[in-house]
């Protein structure tokens, strides 16, 4: 597509209406502040008990994919090793010249959305991280590890290999009756207390947080015994129940805020994913450093900064920044790396519950 058949009515309003998941932070970072060391030892990635991650390695020595300005992105992956780029080439150049000496007064702002390279990468960078870290918190099936899978190759870390903490800390509701998405005959604030008190008797520590999607939490609100249960301390209380008042109730019943997180990232083949998948529930103390975001050196920081052959700079605790320019013909690379992942001490205090 030409940059001049991109300033349209439609594609303008396009570009300035913003996803509402856009808006909402990051929930990882609570729970798993960042960390910088050299290199990325894996002995310092500890799982359940302070042991170390399982893992499959792999290699670095990659060049780097440049991403579809629009469209579809295309990442290059070596687990933990994350690079990806933009390219800005002569013709994109001349492009952006040639608009920016239209009357519309658009043109300036819908070029700035377009060729923000450097933020558009950083914001990428964030997805890498808080991808992983709800794979910890949601384990699909129990299995708590990390899977991502790109260009053909499945990269994996375990980080519960023995099984132990599935066994006492991962409760899949299976009888149909009793899942939540049976709303007649579910008893959700049951099974709440019943992780609790397993956290509680394992741990010492008693979780008061939960988190869940949208769809998982539209499960309480229509939920008979959850509604039996707020009229039974509240005879006056409104019939049709709301986010609020649900909230509300199961704090006062349970001790249990519930965090409802929706934020989407678009995965590698350019489908939209939330971060956080539905039909799960994660339970875990309030203000818990569960663990550790640690990021690593790239090859960019360790090799190029201050080199002379590039402009680097590091963001987000660990996110390198790389600028390149290329004479002949003349190209700009815009280029983000990172090494990165979650280390999860404090995992035998989270408690997680497959409810649908």
């Amino acid at each position: 597509m030409e940059l001049t058949e991109l300033f349209t009515p439609e594609s303008i309003a396009a570009y300035f209406t913003q996803e509402y998941s856009n808006t909402m932070p990051y929930i990882g970072s609570t729970f798993f502040p960042a960390r910088k060391k050299a290199g990325l030892d894996l002995s310092w990635i500890k799982g359940s008990k302070g042991l170390p991650v399982s893992l499959k390695p792999s290699t670095f020595d990659t060049k780097a994919t440049f991403r579809d300005r629009i469209g579809v992105s295309k990442i290059s992956t070596e687990m933990p090793f994350f690079r990806e780029g933009y390219l800005l080439k002569e013709k994109d150049r001349q492009e952006i010249l040639r608009a920016q000496d239209s009357d519309d007064p658009y043109v300036q702002a819908v070029i700035n959305h377009i060729y923000d390279d450097t933020n558009n990468l950083i914001e990428g960078a964030r997805v890498v991280p808080e991808r992983m870290i709800c794979q910890l918190l949601a384990p699909e099936s129990g299995n708590v590890g990390i899977s991502i899978s790109a260009n053909g190759v499945n990269y994996e870390y375990n980080y519960d290999p023995d099984g132990e903490w599935k066994s006492t800390n991962y409760t899949a509701i299976t009888d149909d009756s009793n899942k939540w998405s049976s709303a007649d005959t579910c008893d959700p604030i049951a099974d709440l207390q019943n992780m609790q008190d397993i956290i509680e008797d394992n741990t010492g520590e008693r979780p008061d947080v939960a988190i869940m999607s949208r769809t998982t939490f539209n499960y309480l609100l229509n939920s008979a015994s959850v509604k039996s249960a707020i009229l039974a301390q509240n005879t006056t209380a409104n019939v049709f129940l709301t986010e609020p008042i649900v909230k509300a109730a199961i704090s006062q019943i349970l001790g249990i805020d519930i965090v409802v997180y929706r934020k989407k990232f678009k995965k590698e083949d350019g489908t939209v994913e939330q971060f956080y998948p539905d039909n799960y529930v994660t339970l875990l103390p309030y203000g818990a450093t569960l663990g550790y975001t640690w990021y690593g050196t790239t090859p960019e920081e360790a090799d190029l900064m201050g080199s002379g052959q590039a402009k680097v700079a590091i963001v987000n605790t660990g996110v390198a920044i790389t600028q390149i320019v290329h004479p002949h013909p003349v190209n700009l690379e815009t280029i983000a790396s990172e090494i990165v992942l979650p280390s999860y001490e404090g995992m035998d205090t989270v408690g997680v519950l497959k409810v649908a």
